[in-house]
Order: C-alpha cells, then structure tokens, then sequence
C-alpha cells in the first residue's frame, strides 16, 4: 500500500463522510453480515436518500492510456462529487480491493473514498485519503 495514501488518521470532509459513515451503520445493523454486495448497494441507496446528499451509481470512469480509451472503471457511488464509496461483502479483505480503490481516486483526481465491507460480524470500513488530490485540476 503507498504510504503517501492515508486510512482512518485526518479528518476529510468530515460532515459529509459522517453522513456516509450513518447510513453505512444504519444498514449493516438493519441487515446484518450475510446478504450479497447488490443487496446492500440498494439499501445503501435508500439510507442516502433519507439522509439527502445527493449520490450516483455505478459511475463509469475512463481509463485512458497516453490519450486513448483502454477501458472503464465503474464505481460503486459516488457522493456529492466528492467521495467515493466502494461496497464489498467478502469474508475478509483483501489488499487487491484497496488498490482497487487507490486507483478509483487516482483516476478521479477525488479526495476521499469509503471501502467498506457489510460481510463482517462488525462494519469494516476504511477511510482512504487520495495523495494526489488537485494533480487533476
């Protein structure tokens, strides 16, 4: 994991990832650890739109390679078009889903992205600072 990229230790966007990080609470209590990843997605769905920051789905991104399409990127949210929320319900983590997620922010030039993981008897999540925050702008 690059040591630049920072989990959990600076506060970014607080107000709008402590609204995130409720729904994600509000879900994992309501349904437990044992459903599949679309199944959260959509309750996730309904959390944010009670709590009202405004979200996309499935939020395809290019990726290019020396100017050219070589592929896409599709994340799982995207929240007030500054955090990326990435879903998963596996048993355990594995460091291929927070590369997953390093290169989701490295592409979208985003601050912050939320991996969280509802298939654990707690809610894992892990906030993930994007070291290269404004090398896109």
């Amino acid at each position: 994991m690059n040591t630049n990229n920072t989990t959990n230790k600076t506060a970014v966007l607080p107000e709008l990832s402590y609204k995130i990080m409720g729904a994600l609470f509000t879900v994992h209590n309501e349904l437990g650890p044992s459903l599949l990843e679309k199944y959260y997605q959509r309750a996730v769905a309904k959390e944010l739109d009670a709590h009202k920051p405004s979200y996309k789905r499935e939020v395809p991104v290019a990726l290019t390679y020396k100017n050219e399409s070589i592929g896409k990127y599709v994340l799982d949210f995207v929240v007030e078009d500054q955090i990326i929320l990435e879903t998963k319900a596996q048993v355990s983590y594995s460091p291929k889903f927070f590369k997953q997620t390093l290169a989701y922010l490295k592409e979208t030039g985003l601050p912050l992205a939320v991996l969280v993981n509802f298939r654990r008897p707690k809610l894992e999540y892990h906030r993930i600072i994007n070291a290269h925050y404004g090398d896109h702008s």
